[in-house]
């Protein structure tokens, strides 16, 4: 699918693809940080039918619930044939004993022998975080092991 990518002098970009429907779906992002969605009138691509303005902090959070989704998927369809493995979203919930701490406090990969394979965060897939790397409540780690060990996973993220 193509990606039309339109600067906005003074303004910023403008990000969009066609729908199947023929109408036109994408963002402005404004320089300011600010981004805005929009779907286009059906017969017209520079009409505007819908506008959603978003905070820098809310079109992360949109891009998190569209794109860790997709990368699971991904995950899922290419460990289908490996029985006994699963893949799931675990997030880091504001209150959280980790947030704020790294994924080596949490020894997930010792106690539980689940393995974290990418964190999706304001929009961007972070793969394969290192024992450095710093939770922040707003996370989706995506995480691969048995059922067993995902659970208890998703307890040491909730309680510690």
């Amino acid at each position: 699918m193509n990606v039309d990518v339109t600067p906005l002098p003074g303004i910023g970009v403008r990000k969009d693809f066609e729908l199947g429907t023929g109408r036109r779906v994408g963002v402005v992002a404004h320089r300011d940080g600010t981004v805005e969605l929009f779907l286009s009138e059906r017969d017209d691509p520079d009409a505007c039918a819908a506008q959603v303005p978003l905070s820098g902090e809310e079109a992360g959070v949109l891009a998190n619930l569209l794109g860790a989704p997709q990368l699971v998927n991904q995950l899922r369809s290419e460990q289908r044939e490996l029985e006994g493995i699963n893949t799931r979203q675990l997030p880091i919930l504001a209150g959280s004993p980790y947030d704020g701490r790294t994924l080596g406090e949490t020894q997930m990969r010792t106690r539980t022998k689940v393995s974290l394979v990418a964190v999706m965060r304001a929009g961007e897939v972070q793969p394969s975080p290192g024992p450095e790397f710093v939770f922040t409540a707003g996370d989706l780690l995506v995480v691969v092991g048995t059922a067993e060990g995902i659970e208890a996973a998703a307890q040491i993220l909730s309680n510690g």
